[in-house]
């Protein structure tokens, strides 16, 4: 105890601040946060793991299958935390998991250290929320190193959208996220608000590390895999009579890469040389402040109020889809910190009228609500709403406020609509094909119909190979050839390329009707489109299947 003064000593000489520490509790986890059935498989499981509170420079020679684990040292035993003026030098003297060197974490290593580049552009994109997570992990006393599972699961892509359906930043799907709290609507989607999306992931970690008796590199594969399928794979190796730790179970691929990473790059934030990495300096304190808003709020007003571009407001409020704030809430926005005392006090000065805009719109015949909130970009639940309507039923004449709006929809360049527009304009093919989603039509049948990858077709639009469609979406296909490529029918065909020439009383319904076509195939093929009437002697190309034709 006598070197402690003179330590402190030495660390306030080095430029190290020093700040009180208490150690936090570990929340109490709540009974249904993992499923019933996981328990179970769990309750007869025992499993001897170590965490050592412990690090080392990273060196380029690794051993087979080693832990080191020296008797620990961590923070808890220090009356005293030392606070570094970067927040990668925080982490790497606060880690605490394991240090493992074996051919999985040399592998995943060496990747990192041949992309700097992304490991760059990935800690640049983290940057605004990398001292958030950090915060809150530690409040949890939850090893540090977890501040960079983001950079795993979506390379820190707020708008992140996997084809399992996962979203944000920790990567929820749809069920998890629900259970844990993170509500999706149209306005809205809690998975990528970082900010209670970060709270939902450390508490299914928490509840996971829980299960599996202390385990952390077995709560993180659970986090990736599922705790079933890890429970699953323990028992297996349980009844074989082998270790059942992480690294000897059989597991997806994807789950035996997933630990690797992580421990990959805590090995490259403990590395004091690290800035060969091009590791940016993030700084060890927050970027962003989050400041309620009392109600629904245009963004662009926002922006303007804070003092920051629109695209900005998007990228530190990911969550929010459209042009305003979810009228249900959360009622709050995430700035930077130097900029929050003066949105705070323009949000506080700000009439409740001019949150959003308003037009007053006079129902004309064929209107419905739902037809009404899409042609203003709208929610059918908000206009019923703000009008006081028991249900969507509406009359010629009647006259219902709208919020829109205030600025065009194109300068709301990272809305959910905008982000789907550029995302399909961008070139995958020889030619691009628009289609309206028909009841029925499910992803899969179009990529039969078309002659495409059903993953594919998901990505050029957004989503995901098991998401549904709703009637009426618009989706783009990307055809490999100009003309005849996935516009047939699937089946078995023996395609004909022919050229026909208009006779006297043609019509397309007659010609598709006697070369079994669709309308819509003739119009494709031959660039139709806006041309009402064909021409006596006008040639057209037609691609038939000869199996379906009685005389050709």
């Amino acid at each position: 105890m006598k070197a402690w003064p003179l330590l402190c000593v030495t660390l306030l000489m080095s430029g190290c601040q020093l700040i009180p520490y208490s150690p936090a509790s570990h929340p109490e986890a709540n009974g249904d946060s993992v499923s019933p059935q996981a328990e179970e498989l769990a309750a007869n499981i025992t499993l001897t793991t170590g965490a050592p509170d412990w690090k080392m420079p990273l060196k380029t020679t690794w051993q087979e299958d080693v832990t080191l684990a020296p008797t620990p040292i961590g923070v808890d035993a220090l009356p005293t935390i030392y606070q570094k003026s970067d927040l990668l030098d925080q982490l790497a003297m606060e880690a605490s998991l394991p240090v493992v060197r074996n051919k999985r974490v040399e592998s995943q290593l060496k990747w990192y250290t041949r992309h700097p580049q992304y490991l760059a552009r990935t800690f640049e994109r983290g940057r605004p929320f990398l001292h958030l997570i950090y915060q809150k992990v530690r409040e949890r006393n939850m090893p540090v190193e977890l501040v960079l599972l983001p950079i795993v699961e979506s390379a820190f892509d707020p708008f992140a959208y996997s084809h399992g359906r996962a979203s944000g930043i920790w990567q929820f799907v749809p069920g998890t996220a629900r259970r844990y709290g993170l509500k999706m609507n149209w306005w809205y989607d809690g998975r990528r608000d970082v900010y209670l999306a970060t709270d939902a992931a450390l508490n299914y970690l928490e509840d996971l590390h829980r299960l599996f008796k202390g385990d952390w590199l077995l709560a993180l594969a659970a986090y990736n895999s599922g705790e079933g399928n890890v429970l699953k794979a323990v028992r297996k190796n349980r009844r074989k009579g082998l270790p059942a730790d992480f690294w000897h179970l059989d597991l997806p691929r994807e789950t035996r890469d997933y630990v690797p990473k992580l421990l990959a790059l805590a090995a490259l934030v403990r590395d004091p040389h690290r800035e060969q990495w091009k590791l940016p300096p993030i700084p060890n304190h927050p970027l962003l402040t989050r400041v309620p808003v009392g109600s629904q709020l245009d963004l662009a007003l926002a922006a303007d109020m804070a003092g920051i571009p629109l695209k900005d407001i998007y990228r530190y409020n990911p969550a929010f889809n459209r042009w305003a704030t979810d009228p249900e809430g959360p009622h709050y926005l995430m700035v930077p910190s130097d900029k929050a005392a003066t949105f705070r006090q323009a949000v506080a000065s700000l009439d409740d009228r001019d949150r959003i805009k308003w037009v007053r719109y006079r129902v004309r015949t064929g209107d419905s609500v739902s037809t009404i909130a899409r042609h203003f970009r709208t929610s059918q639940q908000l206009i019923m709403k703000i009008n006081e309507l028991r249900g969507p039923r509406i009359e010629v004449g009647q006259r219902l406020m709208i919020p829109v709006a205030t600025q065009s929809l194109d300068h709301y360049e990272l809305s959910a609509d905008r982000r789907l527009a550029k995302l399909q304009a961008r070139r995958h093919g020889a030619r691009k094909v628009t289609l309206k989603v028909k009841p029925g039509d499910t992803l899969w049948t179009l990529s039969r119909r078309f002659h495409v990858d059903v993953r594919k077709l998901a990505k050029w639009n957004g989503m995901a190979p098991t998401d549904p469609l709703r009637a009426g979406r618009k989706l783009v296909v990307w055809l490999k050839q100009p003309s005849e490529a996935g516009i047939l029918p699937p089946g078995p065909q023996k395609t004909r390329k022919i050229h026909y020439q208009v006779r006297q009383g043609d019509s397309l319904a007659r010609i598709s009707q006697k070369f079994r076509v669709g309308i819509q195939q003739l119009i494709e093929w031959n660039k139709l489109h806006g041309q009402k009437y064909l021409q006596p002697g006008q040639s057209l190309t037609l691609f038939v299947d000869v199996t379906r034709q009685s005389g050709i």
